[in-house]
């Protein structure tokens, strides 16, 4: 007998679902992806679908590549009709949280190239406000990172902790940049305004607050069903 599907794999089987032939697809980063590239891989294995998507990550584009998706890059592909990523949370209003996976520059960058962006999460991830379950990502730059931290912190306000590797070392996105997580006791009540405040500090390269980017919500359930929720035309 078969073990029952995770939230993240029934999420990641229903996004794939949502491709079609001949689509220029953004690929996202994270645990609830993995599921939605094995998905995507099994349909060009089997259907001959005939899809080009653009990686968010070196470690998406070392695995879309293991698995044998074919990809471009937003030089070439620079308008894409769905783009398909994870969230470490998601509010009633559709604002997300992302940065989890530390790619959160890139993915903004892909999402804004996207028609369509469709977000996947397991059990748990939807909150009434943001950052009341995980910590906020800023990526900024290693030149000045501590001043950079302090005014983080008074802006918030908010407690920032510099994210480390495996090794203990400050970890590196891949654009060389380091990350701060930032806990706010009480969740971010203006993610708008804070967003606004953060991007324009001197050395904070990008905020994982992504606002008015995502259109449609692929929630999976314990049980292994799915939820599809879409954003209120505005």
């Amino acid at each position: 007998m078969a073990e029952p599907r995770s939230s993240k794999q029934a999420a990641g089987e229903a996004a794939a679902r949502l491709v079609k032939n001949g689509m220029k697809l953004g690929l996202g980063t994270g645990s609830t992806v993995e599921f939605f590239l094995q998905a995507l891989a099994a349909r060009i294995q089997k259907e001959g679908l005939q899809v080009v998507g653009v990686p968010t990550s070196k470690s998406t584009e070392q695995r879309a590549e293991a698995l044998g998706i074919p990809l471009t890059d937003l030089e070439r592909t620079p308008d894409l009709d769905l783009v398909v990523d994870g969230a470490d949370e998601v509010d009633e209003e559709f604002r997300l949280i992302k940065g989890g996976g530390g790619a959160l520059l890139r993915e903004k960058i892909v999402a804004a190239a996207g028609k369509r962006v469709v977000i996947l999460v397991g059990a748990g991830k939807r909150v009434a406000r943001l950052g009341t379950s995980f910590m906020l990502p800023v990526e900024i730059t290693p030149f000045g990172a501590g001043a950079t931290r302090r005014k983080v912190e008074a802006l918030g306000p908010c407690t920032a902790f510099l994210r480390t590797a495996a090794d203990g070392q400050p970890f590196r996105t891949d654009n060389g940049n380091l990350i701060l997580d930032c806990r706010f006791p009480k969740g971010i009540a203006h993610p708008a305004n804070l967003h606004r405040k953060l991007a324009e500090t001197p050395g904070v390269v990008e905020v994982g607050l992504f606002l008015d980017l995502c259109h449609a919500v692929v929630e999976g359930r314990d049980d292994g069903s799915v939820q599809i929720l879409e954003r209120p035309a505005r």
